[in-house]
């Protein structure tokens, strides 16, 4: 069923994606960067002039606001919710957003470096794109599209609910959140403070798209320590932590396990750093599965790479530390049926199929349905995240927005 909306999805979107928004995983403040905030503190000037006057940044680079109930009955409060930061992968400075309209089918050379081209062979989804009009960056920068569609998208929703009491839904909570990117998204997220119980990531790809689970996640360290020798007098004395580091890399699976050679549901072993001289190295990973029990059989075959060759260094030790980083939101959300039922007929009110998914990694929606508000991931219409050749679809970033008012009315009809 269609709505008439005046949108303001592109607008907020072309204003957002120009403020510099990158997390930075070295820092250990919250928000990793305070220019996060500036982002923050104009998202609430904006609400606050929709006439939400309870939207507020906090100290960590939380925005939080509220669009009332317009029903007298006891309807769930349900959460929208954002990230506010864009990925270090790519510079997010100075971002000079290319509207290309009509698109046609062709290629998008980027004008500011005419070499990064967005391929349509390389981009399946822009064959869904004709007519339609997208949005890149310049080719110096990433778009920013991940995830400030999303914020645009639950902004334009709450602009034209504030603007249409008419509409009968239950109270609403908006979350937008710093530090997503570095996997820090939630950690200063006040739950009690947010009151609500069930949320909505907005945050996925493909138009129609819902997202119930993810992969779950560990962290791993192996941490070696050699045997030290002045080279000119090592022989049969030096055992160099480096290069054992190196033999234990070489001893994982180079056909399998890895995320150059999986897809689907298929888990990964993923090296992320190595520091280390002769005496001491460490390597870092990332370990991802659908299954808990999938996460045990892959930290097997590390460890296993570990001892195998550490076993040839006699005077030298390894260490494997495991930490939990998320688990799959799926657990958490089959407890609740609801959530993805009433998704998926706000997708079909607005004229979507919905298309069921998985994520091959995570979002705040993980963590947040493990700390108590179950949390689905749907589409926000971004595509090539991280990355020069980002892109989104006006037309996608409006279709988002119309889900969103449906979704709101959907809670309120089957309360």
């Amino acid at each position: 069923m269609s709505l008439t909306i005046q949108h303001t999805v592109l607008d907020r979107f072309l204003r957002y994606v120009k403020i510099d928004t990158q997390s930075d995983a070295s820092s250990d403040t919250c928000p990793s960067t305070a220019k996060q905030k500036d982002l923050g503190r104009l998202l609430v000037i904006e609400l606050q002039e929709m006439g939400i006057n309870d939207a507020h940044l906090d100290e960590h680079g939380y925005v939080y606001a509220t669009i009332p109930a317009t029903v007298d009955k006891e309807v769930p409060v349900i959460c929208y919710c954002s990230h506010m930061d864009t990925s270090p992968d790519a510079s997010g400075k100075d971002v000079k957003p290319i509207i290309h309209r009509n698109y046609q089918g062709q290629d998008l050379i980027l004008p500011d470096d005419p070499s990064q081209v967005i391929r349509a062979d390389d981009h399946p989804h822009l064959k869904d794109q004709i007519g339609n009009d997208i949005v890149t960056a310049s080719g110096a920068t990433l778009l920013g599209a991940d995830n400030k569609a999303g914020l645009a998208e639950i902004m334009d929703a709450a602009h034209h609910l504030i603007n249409h009491p008419e509409i009968e839904h239950g109270k609403i909570r908006i979350l937008f959140t710093p530090d997503e990117e570095i996997g820090r998204g939630v950690d200063k997220v006040d739950i009690e403070k947010l009151g609500a119980d069930f949320g909505y990531t907005v945050d996925g790809e493909q138009r129609g798209t819902l997202e119930d689970e993810t992969f779950s996640a560990d962290g791993a360290t192996i941490t070696i320590y050699g045997v030290s020798a002045h080279p000119g007098f090592a022989k049969g004395k030096l055992e160099n932590a480096v290069k054992i580091a190196g033999e234990i890399l070489a001893t994982l699976p180079q056909d399998r396990l890895s995320p150059e050679t999986t897809e689907g549901r298929e888990g990964f072993i993923h090296p992320v750093s190595v520091n280390g001289i002769a005496e001491k190295a460490t390597i870092q990973f990332i370990i991802r599965d659908f299954t808990e029990e999938g996460l045990e059989q892959h930290e097997a075959v590390l460890r296993g790479a570990m001892n195998a060759v550490i076993a040839k260094y006699p005077g030298s030790r390894a260490e494997l530390s495991i930490r939990e980083q998320y688990r799959n939101m799926k657990k958490v959300l089959d407890q609740h049926p609801e959530i993805v039922a009433h998704a998926k007929e706000a997708i079909r009110r607005a004229g979507m199929d919905p298309i069921a998914s998985s994520i091959r990694g995570g979002t705040d929606g993980s963590r947040l349905s493990f700390m108590g508000l179950p949390c689905p991931n749907i589409f926000a219409g971004e595509h090539a995240f991280h990355s020069k050749h980002e892109w989104v679809s006006v037309q996608d970033m409006e279709k988002a927005v119309e889900m969103l008012v449906h979704l709101s009315t959907v809670w309120a009809e089957k309360s």
